[in-house]
Order: structure tokens, then C-alpha cells, then sequence
């Protein structure tokens, strides 16, 4: 995030690069970069015969090289801005001569998704030379809540802890999809106050009482009265909790809870570090060892994997309703 504010900083400064290569697996920054350029670095007048958008999958590097030794017309440049470049994959280091010359008079934009540009080849020494190479890294689920903290913040919000994990358990790690939702938030909720789960539950649909953190936790704590209570209004609104997606994140919760057991070193710094996960999940994931050994958390971890199957659709024609109520009569027995 601080190396995107230093490449728009420099933009706003006039302090433009000839190439921006934008690479990585998440595509959020990549975007955003992309986005910034087309709409700051030429007027508006400017743009009608000075800024091109090309996308990958309609064209060669060839025509690349074409529109981005062009001169600008009536205007100090201009920009070219190639969208989905991955589809250039197998071509694009015919760019390394354009690369080690490029046009002064023009902004040369690749977004190069889901991919990175190998630091071995000319081509990526060619743009480190004369041009910026960003990559955009994905987040790990468990930085994913301070990312939204960090953003709404620099918007002028807060956000309790729960309410960051639950856009979390809800979103996932798409930086795209919980942007498009944190901007619904800040439209509805008055700036400078603090975003709650209830605020979440009434302005985007999730419930604070009835998720799969709320399910993970009753189920640590072998609490059968909430976990049942979950798994019927799952049962009842199937669409917005799809069992897989229930199976899969109780299946990594009893993962860590497997490599909790094999550990020495049961203190929260150590258990924070070797499982990563936050120290807030720490005593969550104390409490729910304390309910399942070893051998028991082996069992479930098997009887999950059979859950899964059947769900989708192998060895077995169950509805997800009554594969929920075998979830808990499973984990509970």
C-alpha cells in the first residue's frame, strides 16, 4: 500500500515514469493504479485524442509498440494503457526494445494480472531501467482485516474488531469485492463514527449472530444449543451460506487445530506465529483444544473430507439442509 501512495504521489508531483508494468496476483492495486493514470495524468480535453485503451487478448505486442511511438497531439503526451496484458504471456518479451527506448512523450500502462514478469529476463531489467515495475502481492487472509481497517481509516472510520472479521468471513480475500462494500458502508454510515456488526447486518445483508465465525466459535466451545441455532438458519437461507464454503473453512479451523496440538510451545506469541492467525484467535483456538484432543480433531478432520464428498454430489444425493444437521450430530457425538 505505501509503494502505490509513492507511485500516485510522484504522478501528482509530474514525476512520470514512460512505463508502468503493474503485475501480481491481486488484481486490486493493479486497478487502482490503472484507473489513477487514465484520469489524472491528461485533461479532460486532452483525452479524446491523446489516451488509448488497448486489451491484451485483441492485440500483439506489435501493436503495442504501434500506438506508444505515436506523438500526442496538441497535448506535452500521451497515454496507452493495455488492459488483461496476461493474455500476452507467451509474446511480451518482444517489448524489451521499446522498453530500452521508450517514447518520452508517452505513458505506457501494462496490467499484467495473476502473473508475474520472471526478474530473469531482459524485459524486466529492461523496465526496471527506464520505467516502474509494480507487483501487487495477495493479501493472506489473516492481514485482510487491518487492510480494511487501514482503509477506512484514511476515509475517516473505524471498525470494531468483529465487524472487520466478519466482511472477512463474509468477502473473503477479494480487496476488489470488500472495497465495492466498504464504499456502500461509508455512503450510509456517518463519517468519523465507528462501523459495528450490526451496522454490517442492516447495510449489507450479513448476519452478525448467524455466520460461519460465529459457527467456528460455538463449535470450540462445544456450545450444541448456538452451533444448531447456526446451522438451521444456514439450512433455511442456503444461498447465502453455501455448505461448501461452511466445510471448508471448519476443515482449515481443525487444521490449525491438528498443527495446535503438535506444537511445544503453547504460548500466544508462538501459537500466533506458527498457525498465523491473529493473538485475538489465540484463546479461541486454546479453548476449542481443551474440547478436542488430537485424536478426536483427527476424526473430524476425516469425517469433514467425507462431508465435502457428498455435498458435492459424490458417492452420496443429500440435500446441504440435511448435510448441516449431520455436520453437527458428527462434531457433537
Amino acid at each position: 500500500m505505501d509503494e502505490v501512495k509513492q507511485i500516485v504521489g510522484n504522478i501528482k508531483k509530474g514525476n512520470i515514469a514512460p512505463i508502468y508494468f503493474l503485475t501480481g496476483e491481486e488484481p486490486f492495486y493493479i486497478d487502482k493504479i490503472s484507473e489513477f493514470i487514465e484520469k489524472n495524468v491528461l485533461t479532460e480535453e486532452e483525452r479524446g485524442f491523446n489516451q488509448v485503451i488497448l486489451y491484451g487478448k485483441d492485440i500483439g505486442v506489435d501493436d503495442i509498440v504501434g500506438n506508444a511511438k505515436r506523438y500526442p497531439m496538441m497535448a506535452e503526451r500521451q497515454v496507452v494503457i493495455i488492459k488483461e496484458a496476461q493474455h500476452l504471456s507467451r509474446t511480451i518479451e518482444n517489448l524489451v526494445s521499446y522498453a530500452l527506448n521508450p517514447q518520452p512523450s508517452t505513458v505506457l500502462v501494462i496490467c499484467y494480472k495473476y502473473n508475474k514478469l520472471d526478474k530473469r529476463k531482459k524485459l524486466y531489467k529492461a523496465i526496471n531501467k527506464t520505467g516502474i515495475i509494480f507487483e501487487s502481492k495477495k493479501l493472506y487472509e489473516n492481514k485482510v482485516a487491518d487492510w480494511i481497517r487501514t482503509v477506512l481509516k484514511s476515509r475517516g472510520y473505524d471498525i470494531t474488531f468483529k465487524a472487520a472479521n466478519l466482511l472477512v468471513e463474509f468477502l473473503g480475500t477479494d480487496l476488489g469485492k470488500i472495497d465495492k462494500e466498504l464504499e456502500k458502508l461509508c455512503l450510509v454510515v456517518p463519517k468519523g463514527t465507528q462501523i459495528t456488526p450490526e451496522a454490517i447486518e442492516e447495510n449489507i445483508g450479513i448476519s452478525k449472530d448467524y455466520n460461519n465465525f460465529e459457527l467456528k466459535k460455538a463449535i470450540g466451545e462445544r456450545d450444541v444449543v448456538k452451533a444448531t441455532r447456526i446451522v438451521n438458519y444456514f439450512a433455511q437461507n442456503p444461498k447465502d451460506n453455501p455448505f461448501v464454503l461452511t466445510v471448508t473453512l471448519l476443515y482449515s479451523f481443525f487444521n490449525q487445530l491438528l498443527n495446535y496440538h503438535g506444537l511445544k510451545d503453547h504460548s500466544p506469541k508462538n501459537v500466533s506465529s506458527a498457525l498465523g492467525i491473529r493473538p485475538f484467535f489465540v484463546e479461541e483456538i486454546q479453548i476449542a483444544a481443551r474440547n478436542y484432543p488430537m485424536r478426536r480433531v483427527s476424526e473430524i478432520i476425516s469425517e469433514l473430507r467425507e462431508l465435502d464428498l457428498k455435498g458435492k454430489g459424490v458417492g452420496a444425493s443429500i440435500s446441504h439442509q440435511d448435510l448441516l444437521k449431520e455436520l453437527v450430530v458428527k462434531l457433537f457425538r
